[in-house]
């Protein structure tokens, strides 16, 4: 009777120090970039069989629910990414995708398709962030 009372004893504090421990929210982000025409069917060939490895270096940087969306707006091509994080630390996760061959091997084949806009490419980056003006839960 006595272990019963203590594995109930367990499972009670197990049970409410979960109950405690409040999960963070995902924080979202999302950024834009031009997309040149001569290589636009590349890009959409690339995602549409997007490599397994990179697939998994993302997941592993704790992104999910990542999406690319294109949009052509006065003759020029233009796609937007959406991104959702759940770890503590996004700039070491993304040093750490950055480190990843895999990704640097992708990288190396999308890179050129896109096209920054200015505030991006005076920094010496292809996407420009953008900032949250709404949010529904």
């Amino acid at each position: 009777m006595k272990r019963i009372l203590v594995r109930l004893f367990h499972l009670l504090v197990a049970v409410l120090f979960a109950g405690c421990v409040a999960q963070k929210p995902p924080q979202r982000y999302a950024w834009v970039t031009g997309l040149k025409p001569e290589k636009a069917d590349y890009y959409r060939q690339l995602h549409a069989q997007p490599w397994p490895a990179v697939n998994q270096t993302i997941k592993a940087c704790n992104i999910q629910n990542f999406s690319i969306h294109e949009r052509e707006i006065d003759g020029k091509l233009y796609l937007f990414a959406y991104l959702e994080y759940t770890g503590r630390d996004f700039d070491a996760d993304m040093k750490k995708m950055a480190a990843d061959p895999e990704t640097q091997r992708w990288w190396k084949e999308t890179d050129p398709c896109q096209s920054p806009l200015p505030d991006a490419a005076a920094k010496g980056k292809i996407w420009s962030e953008t900032k949250e003006v709404y949010f529904l839960k």
